[in-house]
């Protein structure tokens, strides 16, 4: 049953940015180090910079005193830029060699800290950010309720721990500190190209304004562009992780050509909206690569004038204020990026937080009751269940459940069986009435305690890709081989396990391939004995499996059953029969109650199912003639 999603209304881009802020402030020391090597670097150019500029107007100064250049209307050498004065007695060629070391050494230096810089930077981003978070969201998804992974696809999931939290790393990294790193270096190129001319400095940075119009309209454009594409790129996942699960299928009927083009059109309308991104971009990173070709021009126009004018040196005034120039247009392009950036982090930051968000349903009280050890006995008190927004699916069931006893639980599909059973471990919440364990509200009870005595065994038992061993003890993985010999000789597993090539260390293939129905099924019995549990919960484990299975599959429920409180939902009689006694569901009620002899003598839903699976109806009359003589069989 598809239950809808539980969903808060939707986040600003203002809340979502002060979040991410919040993510980086957990990490403050190592952004306060990225940023502190980048005002170095930014330190170090600027002296390298302005060196540049004193070595020409050095070399000009040299060549005016020897009368190759005029001296007319020449800016005097700025000796001061040097921060020391230079010997009288040295030669210019000297003075020239240790302008150039110092420039040389200031560049090594530069190097060495750009590479700390990015070694800071990736351990910041990838090695604690993105990997914190991905614990941090899979940790959520563990104590998130069934409901959330009905309404959710799994390929929605798997790009949102892994692509999505990228994105969120991209703001931390390409965001938040590139910005800061841009306006930082943007305030002290501004100050010091005004420092060397303030009119030249505002001329240049006329087009300025412009540039931010441009990236606010480009930002609004391009957002539902990146959400759309996250959408599409949920579904080509889906579309492949649906393809290899249901390979069998496929292949089964013939259908590989057709799964083929159903993937690649969804593989194509990625591309198609990549392609959408990629010409917004590609229009407005050209278009403020012009507006800073514009400032450009206007400093060699007017800046070139002022120097011909005597009003600016050549070196310290021109071409250290076209260095600032340049370096101040290489920080506004990065506008595009970090635009682009904050784009992509906004959608992926925005899904990444909805699971953050998401609500945890089933949780422990305040001060929950511990009880290591239950005795099972299982009581439903007008108990209802209903998903939220659907219509109720278990309804105002009374049941009482001793210690020890087994019953089964027959109805058609969406009768609400599962949905009882699943109430049982708090995979889902009673919306009304009561469920109580050793005469304990289950919802009092401490989650640990309550699950591991309760062993579960599904219709379709999952296997991890591990060994024998370690499935076997998947939910007490400190268990002895012992433990685990005892589990799966209960399970009537132990001699096919020992006929295997390693035994116990054999290595299972994804979801136990190579292993029989029957084998997976008694495995799955075996990991839930292991926990010696109070309470067993069967969901149809029979159901799949043939007759000859079958009897391999009885002997290893009747030793799992021994002395626990057991469901299980079963629909073939020869299951039915080892219960307790029996109830049957329709539309989430109990209509039927009673053993197998007992039902089998009042006309009901119990009656048909039996005589639809008795062929002879002979052999029903008989049955019913022996319950008939029975008489007075109990019921619980």
């Amino acid at each position: 049953m598809s239950v809808p999603s539980n969903t808060e209304s939707t986040p600003s881009n203002w809340r979502l940015v002060a979040r991410m802020f919040g993510l980086a402030w957990r990490y403050r020391a190592r952004c306060l180090q990225v940023l502190g090597l980048q005002l170095v670097l930014l330190t170090l150019g600027l002296s390298g910079l302005s060196l540049t500029g004193v070595g020409i107007d050095y070399i000009r100064h040299v060549l005016s005193e020897r009368g190759d250049l005029p001296a007319e209307k020449l800016v005097p050498f700025p000796e001061e830029k040097l921060g020391f004065e230079l010997p009288r007695d040295w030669e210019p060629m000297r003075v020239i060699v240790l302008i150039a070391g110092i420039i040389l050494a200031l560049a090594v230096t530069r190097a060495l800290l750009n590479y700390l810089y990015t070694m800071a930077v990736n351990k910041l981003v990838q090695q604690e950010i993105v990997i914190h978070l991905r614990g941090e969201i899979y940790e959520k998804l563990q104590r998130l309720s069934f409901r959330f992974f009905d309404a959710n696809s799994t390929g929605s999931i798997i790009t949102r721990v892994t692509g999505d939290v990228q994105a969120v790393r991209m703001f931390v990294d390409q965001v938040l500190i590139q910005s800061v790193i841009m306006v930082v270096s943007l305030t002290v190129y501004v100050i010091y190209m005004a420092s060397i001319h303030a009119g030249l400095a505002l001329a240049c940075l006329a087009t300025t304004p412009v540039l931010w119009l441009i990236s606010g309209l480009f930002s609004r454009r391009i957002q539902p562009a990146y959400a759309r594409n996250r959408e599409l790129m949920d579904g080509m996942v889906q579309n492949f992780a649906e393809s290899i699960q249901g390979i069998q299928v496929t292949k089964g009927f013939g259908r590989e050509r057709e799964d083929r083009e159903k993937f690649e059109r969804s593989n194509q309308a990625v591309l198609a909206q990549q392609k959408q991104i990629f010409w917004s971009v590609s229009l407005f990173s050209p278009s403020v690569g012009f507006l800073t070709r514009v400032n450009m021009m206007v400093l060699l126009g007017y800046g070139g004038w002022l120097v011909v004018q005597g009003q600016l040196a050549l070196g310290t005034g021109l071409v250290v204020f076209a260095g600032l120039l340049e370096q101040f247009s290489g920080q506004v392009n990065q506008v595009a990026n970090i635009v682009n950036s904050v784009q992509q982090a906004l959608i992926g930051a925005r899904r990444v937080f909805e699971i953050m968000d998401a609500e945890v349903e089933v949780k422990n009280a305040p001060n929950p009751r511990r009880y290591p050890r239950l005795q099972g006995e299982v009581r439903f008190e007008k108990a209802s269940f209903s998903y939220r927004g659907v219509e109720s699916v278990v309804r105002e069931v009374d049941l009482v459940v001793k210690p020890g006893q087994c019953v089964a639980i027959l109805g058609a599909t969406g009768a609400g069986k599962s949905a009882l059973m699943s109430l049982i471990p708090r995979f889902f919440d009673v919306t009304g009435g009561r469920l109580l364990i050793d005469g304990v509200d289950v919802r009092e009870l401490h989650l640990d305690d309550l699950r591991r005595n309760i062993g579960l065994v599904f219709q379709e038992s999952f296997l991890f890709s591990n060994t024998v061993a370690a499935n076997i003890a998947f939910g007490h993985p400190d268990a002895t081989r012992e433990q685990i010999e005892k589990a799966a000789k209960i399970a009537a597993a132990h001699d096919f396990i020992t006929a295997l090539p390693q035994g116990y260390d054999t290595v299972l293939g994804e979801s136990g391939s190579g292993l029989s129905g029957g084998q997976r099924q008694r495995l799955a019995i075996a990991r839930a004995v292991l926990l010696e549990p109070a309470i067993l919960l069967l969901d149809d484990p029979t159901a799949a499996i043939d007759a000859g299975t079958e009897h391999e599959i009885f002997e290893a429920l009747d030793n799992a059953i021994a002395g626990r409180t057991t469901f299980i939902v079963a629909h073939r009689l020869s299951t039915l029969r080892r219960a307790d006694f029996i109830i049957v569901m329709e539309a989430g009620r109990i209509v039927q109650q009673g053993t197998h002899e007992e039902l089998l003598r009042v006309s009901g839903p119990y009656m048909r199912v039996a005589d639809l699976q008795l062929v002879d109806r002979g052999e029903l009359q008989a049955s019913a003639k022996v319950a008939a003589g029975a008489g007075g069989a109990s019921t619980s």
